[in-house]
């Protein structure tokens, strides 16, 4: 989020915008996760049974859309903010997905990532979907998902991020 805030912006304040992002995006789901699994709510920070998933998916909802409203109040770069409302829309598509269906959260965040980047910047970002790559064999391999589930979590990811054209 800080590149894609800088860049977005065109120049250094778009980074302290892109900070706010990942604050909201990132840091606070995964705060709210390690708070939870030190309530012994959880077994580990993956929560790799979807029924008890929804909460994470309100609180980053939550917390992306309070980020939003700062930065609308304070005047932050259409660009951030076209992001944080992919990350938003992404975010309600995998809570609307897991409650039928597992699907990858690591490969819908690796896939937008390099999608928000290529939009922002360059097509050249593109090439960083080895990683993506790499986050859904990781998936596969570690046996937290299938390879259908992670393919539908980069699909999404990408997809949500493409709005970023739009905006």
């Amino acid at each position: 989020m800080p590149a894609v805030g800088a860049l977005a912006a065109g120049h250094w304040t778009g980074l302290l915008w892109g900070l706010l992002g990942a604050l909201c995006a990132g840091i606070v789901p995964a705060a709210y996760i390690e708070w939870e699994r030190g309530r012994g709510r959880w077994g580990d920070r993956h929560v790799v049974d979807r029924t008890q998933r929804a909460p994470i998916f309100l609180v980053i909802l939550g917390s992306i859309g309070t980020g939003s409203l700062l930065m609308v109040a304070g005047g932050a770069p259409v660009g951030i903010l076209t992001a944080m409302l992919a990350l938003w829309v992404m975010t309600a598509g995998l809570l609307a997905v897991n409650t039928v269906w597992k699907i990858s959260v690591d490969s819908a965040v690796a896939s937008s990532v390099v999608t928000l980047l290529a939009c922002v910047d360059s097509a050249w970002w593109l090439t960083a979907y080895a990683l993506t790559a790499a986050v859904c064999w990781s998936r596969v391999a570690l046996r937290y998902h299938t390879p259908a589930q992670t393919l539908a979590g980069a699909a999404l990811g990408a997809a949500t991020s493409l709005a970023y054209l739009v905006g």
